[in-house]
């Protein structure tokens, strides 16, 4: 049994609020089950079989593997991928693609309606201010064109997306790969995170896209 599994065992009865986001379920009798979403878990299944992390076990119309719930550039995404039988809903429209997950999102699994959940202190706002997003981030076409590009595994939900490689934006671009390499450099700049390490810059940069609403 995983860790999250192990958290998610309590009974029904309301639970102390988590400080991590989570997925909760109110039985007609005003009970409550929650699945904390830890930071770490990464990668989180909903079904009916006992094996996945979120197990809905009492709804028949829940697929074995039904769901997963993942965490991308620090954010919760809810991706189907034609995993399930009947479909699965946020807010009553059945998922076509990955989707981002917002406090308070009703997630239809079979008959089962799942609320995610995000505290304050963990939720992020779309409309974020202050010094969050770099004041020197004006993007051009051709910029913008290239950060849409490195994130596209994720808005095609994919279920363990990563960012695009190089060679794949620019095949998508018609760009050379030092054409797709100085954008890059030129982003990360843009973004303050050209200190990072190599193998962070692009995941960081996907967050930020994602993040603010830029792709």
């Amino acid at each position: 049994m995983s860790d999250l599994a192990e958290h998610a065992s309590v009974e029904f009865g309301r639970l102390p609020e988590p400080v991590e986001p989570y997925l909760s379920y109110w039985s007609v009798t005003a009970e409550q089950r929650c699945w904390p979403l830890r930071h770490d878990a990464g990668v989180v299944t909903i079904g009916r079989s006992s094996a996945t992390d979120v197990c809905i076990d009492w709804d028949p119309q829940v697929s074995r593997v039904h769901a997963i719930v993942e965490r991308v550039g620090g954010v919760w995404t809810l991706i189907d991928g034609g995993l399930s039988r009947n479909g699965t809903y946020v807010n009553g429209t059945r998922l076509s693609s990955r989707v981002r997950l917002h406090d308070r999102d009703k997630i239809g699994i079979g008959a089962t309606v799942l609320t995610f959940c995000a505290p304050p202190q963990t939720a992020v706002d779309d409309t974020m201010v202050g010094d969050a997003l770099p004041a020197n981030v004006r993007l051009t076409d051709q910029q913008r064109s290239v950060l849409v590009a490195l994130c596209r595994p994720y808005k095609e939900g994919r279920p363990y997306a990563s960012p695009a490689s190089n060679q794949r934006i620019a095949d998508e671009l018609f760009l050379s790969i030092d054409a797709v390499k100085t954008h890059l450099r030129t982003l990360f700049h843009k973004f303050g995170i050209e200190d990072l390490p190599q193998n962070q810059k692009r995941a960081r940069l996907v967050e930020f896209a994602l993040q603010f609403g830029l792709v």
